[in-house]
Parts: C-alpha cells; sequence; structure tokens
C-alpha cells in the first residue's frame, strides 16, 4: 500500500488549489459582462494612484461578524478587494467584488470606497437576470458619499426601483456587506446602529412606487 502524503507534501496543493479559487474571484461572475474588474478599478482610482490587487480567505468568526452587521451571509469566504494609495503610501481608497443571486441568477458589483469608508462608487459588472431588471448608474449614484448605518436601507435612506425590487434589495444588501467585510478584515469597529438591526430585518423594506431603475 502506498503511504499517504505528508502534511508538508500536501500544502502546495492546498495553496495552489486556493489560489485557483483567488483568481476566479477576482473576476466577474460569468454571463452578460457589462465591464471588466481592471477596467472599473482604474476608472475609480487613476495614475497617479498605485492599485494593488488583494485576496482575504474569511475565518468562522469574520463569516458570523460579517453575517451580523450586514444582515446577510456573504456568498464566498475568499474575499477579492483592491487597496490604492498615493504619495508616499498614503491610502486612497478600496474597492471589493460582491457576487450574489438578485432573483435566480447572478450579478457582480464593485463597490468603491474612500479612505474614509464612505461609498465613492458602486458599478455592476455583470448582470445574468434580464436587463430590463438592471440598475441604472443614476441610481447607483445614490449610495455615493453614504457610509454604513440605519439609512442604508431601501425604504430609508435609499430609493427602491420600482418594478426591480430584488435587485435594489440586491445591490443595497452588498455596499452594506462589503462595509462589514472591510471591518472584519481589517479589524475596524462596526457602525452604530448598522445592519441588520438598522433594517429591521435580513430583507429591507418593499421599493418606493415612481423610483427610477
Amino acid at each position: 500500500m502506498r503511504p499517504s502524503a505528508s502534511t508538508s507534501e500536501r500544502r502546495p496543493a492546498v495553496l495552489a488549489a486556493l489560489l485557483a479559487l483567488a483568481a476566479g474571484a477576482a473576476a466577474p461572475a460569468a454571463g452578460t459582462v457589462l465591464v471588466t474588474a481592471e477596467d472599473a478599478v482604474t476608472r475609480a482610482f487613476p495614475p497617479p494612484l498605485a492599485v494593488a490587487k488583494k485576496t482575504a480567505i474569511l475565518d468562522g468568526a469574520q463569516v458570523a461578524r460579517i453575517e451580523r452587521e450586514a444582515g446577510t451571509r456573504p456568498g464566498s469566504k475568499i474575499v477579492a478587494y483592491y487597496v490604492a494609495t498615493g504619495a508616499g503610501g498614503a491610502p486612497a481608497g478600496f474597492a471589493y467584488l460582491d457576487t450574489h443571486l438578485v432573483r435566480t441568477l447572478q450579478e457582480t458589483v464593485l463597490v468603491v470606497l474612500d479612505a474614509g469608508l464612505a461609498v465613492r462608487r458602486v458599478e455592476v459588472l455583470s448582470f445574468d437576470e434580464p436587463q430590463e431588471y438592471l440598475t441604472a448608474p443614476r441610481w447607483l449614484a445614490q449610495f455615493e458619499g453614504r457610509k454604513d448605518g440605519p439609512d442604508l436601507a431601501v425604504g430609508r435612506g435609499i430609493r427602491g426601483v420600482a418594478g426591480a425590487t430584488l435587485s435594489s434589495r440586491a445591490v443595497t444588501d452588498a455596499v452594506r456587506r462589503v462595509l462589514a467585510t472591510h471591518r472584519a478584515i481589517h479589524g475596524a469597529a462596526a457602525a452604530t446602529g448598522s445592519g441588520a438591526a438598522a433594517s429591521g430585518a435580513t430583507t429591507p423594506a418593499a421599493s418606493a412606487a415612481g423610483s427610477p431603475r
């Protein structure tokens, strides 16, 4: 009988598998790709800013913290994100990819944060649902300048999308999840009143009629 591989012999294979998964996490999900992550990140952090791609693997405690603070569970333990730095290495912002279900199909969004952890930009990178349910840039613009807190919920500080309620909830959940993920990875304190407690439930309130798509 052939002896089993030792722990040290298995480590390279495990590391290779994790790196392969991380590479997949750094790209938009397969489907209707609207813009690549690289192009979106370059627009968010143009030269002379320097941008480094990072990968974090969440542990059980971090996953539980994100779910508790954001009200939704991360879709993967592998987190792809980018760190932008300016002159002298001063932090200029962060960008996170979040892939999630809308109805039965996936979308991937890029959530860009400034150095003070306010939302700078939200952009849909890929969207597999019918295009009539895709949130428009002018609707996404309402996230700009927002931080985590009670108003970061549909029906409160965020207008819903008439006829595309699930789309607006999915994006809002993703923004809250990204903010909680950043805190979990970097050890920052939670925002007061953020997450599920802020919206009253895991699923935010229904969308407001007449809001832009």
